[in-house]
């Protein structure tokens, strides 16, 4: 195991005491320092990987006596929003489950579009995954089995890492960019695999125009240049044979209504459409196509796979 500083922990005696026990506690009822939906500390804390200061994440290294694999997540919020914070919120038990298999986890931040439009979040997440490859002899991490999963803006992010053809630089003067930014396995959670909004009114259920600005997404006066700069970014203009599993994750069945807004839930029907099973069955469609491993999950779906822990462990951890 790398030797890494400890993180500062409270002071007080009694409180020492108690979260002993406590931990003490869980581990007979369940062989494990944490309880289930407890999220562990990190092991470090907003590593730069970058020069904005968006450009940082958490790492959680698992215990392990030979490298392990990693696991990246990048956070949801229309890239608009949010930060690496949502997986303490929303993915506790992900966290324990891979830890425990012995699967090591980051957490990167992005710059938003408020600082630089898209492609900038993509390409940010690029460098943190071969930021995070050039610390594999430091930190014992088995760069050749690196997955990446994220809901919603991240999980756009992590399908065009996975699809998107290799984008080392091996003759960069940049040792991070001579890194391999390709993925061994993905998983998203109600993720959309295109960014054409056109794409979405043929597609998506009662969805009739665009309900953002593409020019301010992308930093572009024309539809032209934004179609140029989406297929660059869109799973479904990315994917070929070559590319690795994913496993896909959506809240609805594909003949669910679209909810009516309420003056307690505004966006209800935009929210749903802009996370909709059709994203997933386009991608598996095409993949399926290909002869590519795609598993979509959605209520009453035949996925052999659950949860995103569950297809990590085996396609990491398999064979």
């Amino acid at each position: 195991m790398p030797n890494f500083p400890r993180n500062k922990s409270a002071s007080n005696g009694y409180f020492k005491i108690a979260a002993a026990s406590l931990a003490t506690f869980v581990v007979l009822l369940n062989g494990s320092c944490f309880a289930d939906d407890e999220m562990p500390p990190p092991t470090l804390t907003n590593v730069s990987y970058g020069p904005h200061k968006r450009n940082v994440f958490d790492f959680w290294q698992a215990k392990s006596d030979a490298p392990t694999p990693l696991a990246i997540y990048f956070h949801g919020g229309g890239f608009g929003v949010f930060d690496k914070s949502k997986i303490v919120k929303k993915w506790p038990v992900t966290v324990r489950a891979l830890l425990d298999a012995k699967i090591s986890v980051a957490a990167a931040n992005y710059r938003l579009i408020q600082h630089k439009p898209l492609p900038a979040a993509f390409h940010d997440s690029r460098r943190a995954v071969q930021f995070l490859r050039t610390k594999a002899a430091d930190w014992s991490i088995d760069a050749s089995r690196v997955s990446a999963w994220g809901g919603s803006a991240g999980a756009q992010i992590a399908m065009y890492l996975a699809f998107h053809e290799e984008m080392a630089d091996p003759h960069s003067d940049d040792p991070v960019e001579r890194q391999s930014t390709r993925l061994t396995c993905v998983a998203t959670r109600d993720g959309q695999t295109s960014r054409d909004y056109q794409w979405w009114v043929d597609h998506i259920p009662e969805y009739d125009k665009p309900h953002r600005d593409f020019h301010a997404m992308f930093g572009v006066e024309t539809r032209e240049e934004f179609l140029k700069r989406m297929v660059d970014v869109s799973a479904l203009s990315l994917i070929t044979k070559d590319d690795p599993p994913i496993y896909m994750h959506y809240a609805m069945t594909p003949n669910a209504p679209v909810p009516v807004p309420t003056p307690g839930n505004p966006r209800a029907a935009i929210s749903f459409q802009g996370h909709h099973v059709v994203f997933g069955l386009e991608l598996k469609k095409n993949m399926d196509e290909l002869g590519v491993e795609a598993n979509l999950d959605y209520p009453g779906s035949k996925s052999p796979y659950r949860s995103v822990e569950q297809f990590f462990i085996a396609k990491l951890k398999g064979n």
